[in-house]
This record gives structure tokens, C-alpha cells and sequence, in this order.
């Protein structure tokens, strides 16, 4: 992915993660579109920012995603790079029958929201020069979080989807996995101030660090990640799934 000069859209640009990194995408010299569900979040990420605009849209649902893409490439037809960013996470008892209304939530978001987006912008992207797509999974995709195994099981969705895009997209599009640790965000209630989490400056300095270099790597991983992400190949994932298990929340 090249540094500058993109036309970039970011999902779930309204707060954390996806915030941080439309401000510094945008501060580095790239047209950069927010969308999200809420416009007064989205309007806060902008501030005084000259080269980035905002969309309110509800991606979960088809029909508004659809009217969406097509006001978005009509305004904006020199977009090359999609960041599925937007997710939301949710506790959960998974031992008890329950109401699974949080589940299909996570699913429908995490899941099908960016596979739709990606649909309906893969024949755009094709056509653009230095094209990019960079989804959001998580550490968690390798060893799931026990009270958030919905979540967990998106992320992991989401990581395969990534790979199998990555390989039939070769030398068409480029295909970045951003793979975050515990961030101290608002994806869920105390998590912004949550000890032995990674604050969220530290993370996107490493993560810009990462997209800086040349070529880009396809997978982008600040080493908090690692003991996660690498857990299959060290052994440890019962070791890594106990920790988890364990956490207070």
C-alpha cells in the first residue's frame, strides 16, 4: 500500500481504532472517507480536517449499504482503499440456551458486513491503481476470548476470508490483515481505561510504523499480538486460552 496520495474509506471511523487511523492516514497526505453509524462521532474524528468527509450509514443493513457505495463512488471515484474496520463485541454465556439476538449482531457486522462491502466494491477496486483492501480481525481470531466466542469466531471468519481474498487477488489488489491485541477502546463498556491493555497511541504509532514499510506487510502485527496470533505455531493456544479465560471484565 502506498503512503500517499490514496483515496481511502474507513469503516467504523467514528471512534478507536478506525478514528486514529483516518486522522493519521489523512495526515499523511490521503483523501480519507469515515463511515459509521453515528454523524456526530464521525464529525468529532474530522474536526477541522480539510481532506476528509464522512457518511452516517448503517452497513448492517443491505439496502442503506447499497445506496451508500453508490453515493460514495459517484462523489468519490478515485477510491483504492478499503479499511473494514467497523465490529462490535459482545459478553456472552454460550453454556446456557439463551437469547442469541447479541450473536447475530456480532455476525451480521462483524462478519457479513465487510463481505457485503467488499462486494459491492470489488469490481471498483479492480480498476484502480494501488488498490488495497485491509481488514480488521483480532489476536482473538487465533485463540478465542471464552465470554466473547461469537466475536472471537467472526475475527477468525474474517482472518480466513482474508487469506483466501489475498490469494485470488494476486496482483490485482493487495490484501492487508490488521490483527490488533487488546486496545484500550471503547469496543466494550471500561475497556478505554482497562489495565494490560494496549493504550491506543502505542498501537497506532506501531501499526504506522508497519504500513510504512515497503513492501507492506500482509499481515500487520505490532508484537503485542504475537503470543496470539502465533499461539498455533509455539504450542501454547491452551496456555494463551486459559489466560484469556481468566480475565476480568
Amino acid at each position: 500500500m502506498k503512503a500517499t496520495g490514496n483515496t481511502i474509506l474507513v469503516t467504523g471511523g467514528g471512534s478507536g481504532i478506525g478514528r486514529e487511523l483516518a486522522r493519521r492516514w489523512h495526515d499523511a497526505g490521503n483523501h480519507v472517507i469515515i463511515a459509521g453509524r453515528r454523524d456526530e462521532a464521525l464529525r468529532e474524528t474530522i474536526g477541522d480536517r480539510s481532506n476528509m468527509v464522512s457518511y452516517a450509514v448503517d452497513v448492517d443493513d443491505p439496502a442503506a449499504l447499497r445506496s451508500f457505495v453508490e453515493r460514495l463512488l459517484a462523489e468519490h471515484p478515485k477510491l483504492n482503499v478499503l479499511v473494514n474496520n467497523a465490529g462490535i463485541m459482545r459478553v456472552e454465556d454460550i453454556t446456557a440456551r439463551r437469547d442469541l439476538s447479541d450473536a447475530e449482531a456480532t455476525v451480521t457486522t462483524n462478519l457479513l458486513g465487510p463481505i457485503r462491502l467488499i462486494d459491492a466494491l470489488i469490481d471498483h477496486l479492480k480498476g484502480q491503481a494501488d488498490a488495497a483492501i485491509i481488514n480488521v480481525t483480532s489476536g482473538l481470531a487465533t485463540v478465542p476470548l471464552p465470554d466473547s466466542a461469537t466475536y472471537s469466531a467472526t475475527k477468525a471468519a474474517i482472518h480466513s476470508y482474508t487469506l483466501a481474498l489475498r490469494k485470488l487477488l494476486e496482483g490485482k489488489i493487495e490484501v492487508i490483515e490488521l490483527v490488533p491485541p487488546g486496545v484500550q477502546t471503547d469496543l466494550t463498556p471500561g475497556q478505554s481505561t482497562r489495565p494490560g491493555y494496549m493504550p491506543l497511541s502505542e498501537f497506532i504509532y506501531e501499526v504506522m510504523n508497519l504500513f510504512a514499510q515497503q513492501p507492506t506487510p500482509p499481515e500487520i502485527l505490532v508484537e503485542r499480538v504475537k503470543p496470539l496470533r502465533f499461539a498455533e505455531r509455539d504450542g501454547t493456544v491452551e496456555e494463551r486460552l486459559t489466560m484469556l479465560a481468566g480475565l476480568k471484565r
